[in-house]
């Protein structure tokens, strides 16, 4: 079980423009090219996201299933997942864009003319805080904190061992 000695091929399913991309040097002769697919993340924050079928789903050299069973069950869960994706997101790309644009639309609007305008008056009155706040440290904090630290100089501890 698992220890076929033929070889078999996996063939990969590849959606038409992967396709296309794959046969350019034939094109090239006809006069089309396809230009390469663009980095449509190109800051890589969604790194976590690239999960294949060997990251998912691993049998150790003890344990191994027919090899038409493992090619089968790899050229399943690709394609579920190409066309789960592409199904869901035909469905929500659109709704969630116009969400998250109006979500973020809203938010910079209020950091731009609340948010921003608050922080910068305080900044403009923290000054005049700060030598209220400084004051007010020198005469109560600071004599308290220097007490503690003469009294509790004075003591020493020792260890003994027994």
């Amino acid at each position: 079980m698992g220890l076929e000695k033929e070889k078999s091929d996996t063939s990969i399913i590849m959606d038409e423009d992967e396709f296309n991309r794959s046969i350019e040097p034939i094109l090239s002769k006809q006069g089309k090219v396809y230009a390469a697919a663009q980095d449509r993340d190109p800051n890589d924050i969604n790194a976590h996201l690239k999960v294949g079928f060997e990251d998912v789903i691993a049998e150790p050299i003890s344990t191994h299933s027919f090899d038409r069973v493992w090619i089968g069950s790899h050229a399943a869960f690709e394609l579920v997942k190409f066309i789960f994706y592409r199904l869901l997101t035909t469905l929500l790309a659109v709704p969630m864009a116009f969400i998250l644009g109006l979500v973020f639309g809203v938010l910079s609007c209020i950091h731009i003319w609340l948010v921003m305008p608050v922080i910068q008056s305080f900044m403009m009155v923290l000054p005049s805080v700060q030598i209220v706040w400084r004051s007010l440290t020198d005469m109560f904090v600071t004599p308290l904190f220097h007490s503690m630290g003469k009294a509790l100089s004075s003591i020493q501890v020792k260890t003994t061992e027994n």
